[in-house]
């Protein structure tokens, strides 16, 4: 195995650890504190500041993983992990519902700067030990890493899901935090001692100015990714558990089909290389594939809520069915944004590159967080459906003006 190769597996299970209790993270909070009464809307305040968070740190993130190399800024990202866990750990029953709320979300607001910090640092790496492997083995790995990384992280995020269901039934909420908390310091421990500690490093940025100012790719492409990841938040984060439960879904049922939907969701994703086809020259193929994929996935939220309104079967068979022909679609078009952000990045400050690209992807969670509790409030699942399909054809729009051709490697 080559050292860049090498590097990329480590990092990679390093993200697995990370992505599964993240998972678990959000199955804990949204069962525990649904159980406690709480409304959609004030679920979906418990989760803002996660997604709100995301958009610094990955900005940050970036800049600093440049600046300090990206093994370092992983650790800062587990370290933070640790740190939410505990925090989150020390909530209580007894407290009133504001101490409460004002408190998770406080937790979860480390945990989202966690979370981008360590995604950042993790997304940068593959383009880092790509470009090692490549120099060593002589070929292009870019595509398939990166899908194999986004399609798998995805996966360990479903099998999170589930996991903290388990946990939540068995260990409770305080022991299930302690337990994961433990578990991610034996692998901040083996980073410290895996990962050459120069990985990534460059001259980063000198001002604020300098930091924004991106390539048209990059500029475009996180555009679409605010739009694409607020297209999937506005009826998933709130709107399908609480639809689903409502008719008459357990709380195991739910996190299970959650759980289901997004290993499937990751399996495709791994194996979007071989639903988009390649360029020899350029970008010319996967900008094309993204469009194609952009464009197709803007009609599934619309078929549905056709279908809900005919009423046309069972609401939550109808919902469930169209959730799977979302996942693929999505899956596809997410795996290809995530190799063009790499393909666009430049190489010499690539964890910039990314960190910027990622605030974008935290800002349409964000804003997906916000409206699915609002509009699910103000107007069921079918005015999410609205939502997201409004978002899906603004990404489209965006995908349009995507640049063909891959920038021109930077000189000394």
């Amino acid at each position: 195995m080559t050292a860049g190769a090498r590097n990329y597996a480590l990092v990679t299970a390093s993200y697995w650890s990370f992505t599964l209790t993240d998972g678990a993270l959000r199955m804990l909070v949204l069962l525990y504190f649904f159980n406690l009464g709480y409304s959609p809307f004030t679920l979906a305040l418990l989760f803002l500041l996660y997604e709100a968070a995301g958009i610094g740190a990955n900005m940050v993130g970036g800049w600093l993983a440049t600046r300090f190399g990206i093994p370092r800024m992983l650790m800062a990202g587990l370290a933070t992990q640790i740190a939410g866990f505990l925090l989150l750990s020390a909530v209580s029953p007894d407290w009133t519902a504001l101490l409460a709320v004002a408190w998770v979300v406080l937790a979860q607001g480390v945990c989202g700067v966690a979370k981008d910090l360590t995604k950042t640092a993790s997304k940068s790496a593959i383009k880092v030990a790509e470009a090692q492997a490549r120099k060593e083995a002589g070929e292009s790995r870019l595509f398939r890493w990166v899908a194999f990384f986004t399609g798998s992280k995805n996966a360990m995020k479903g099998v999170g899901f589930f996991l903290g269901g388990v946990l939540l039934q068995t260990l409770g909420f305080q022991a299930a935090l302690w337990a994961m908390a433990g578990a991610l310091a034996l692998v901040l421990l083996g980073v410290a001692a895996s990962l050459p500690r120069e990985m990534g490093r460059a001259k980063a940025s000198k001002s604020a100015r300098e930091l924004f100012a991106k390539s048209r790719g990059v500029n475009l492409l996180a555009l679409a990714r605010i739009a694409l990841f607020g297209a999937r938040d506005v009826w998933f984060v709130v709107g399908v558990p609480v639809f689903l439960y409502a008719q008459g879904w357990t709380f195991a049922m739910v996190g299970g089909f959650l759980a289901a939907w997004t290993i499937g969701y990751g399996l495709v994703q791994a194996l979007a290389p071989a639903l988009v086809r390649r360029s020899d020259d350029g970008l010319t193929s996967e900008v094309a594939g993204a469009r194609l994929w952009a464009g197709a996935l803007a009609l599934v939220p619309a078929a549905i809520a056709a279908a809900l309104m005919a009423e046309i079967g069972a609401p939550d068979i109808v919902l469930v069915a169209g959730l799977a022909l979302f996942g693929i679609a999505f899956a596809v078009n997410s795996s290809t944004h995530s190799y063009l952000i790499l393909a666009y990045a430049g190489s010499e400050k690539a964890a910039e590159d990314v960190g910027f690209y990622y605030a974008a992807n935290a800002a349409g969670r964000f804003t997906g967080t916000l409206l699915s509790g609002l509009l699910f409030q103000a107007g069921g699942i079918l005015a999410c459906l609205a939502g997201s399909a409004a978002m899906l054809a603004l990404c489209f729009l965006v995908t349009l003006a995507l640049p063909r051709r891959m920038p021109v490697p930077e000189t000394a």
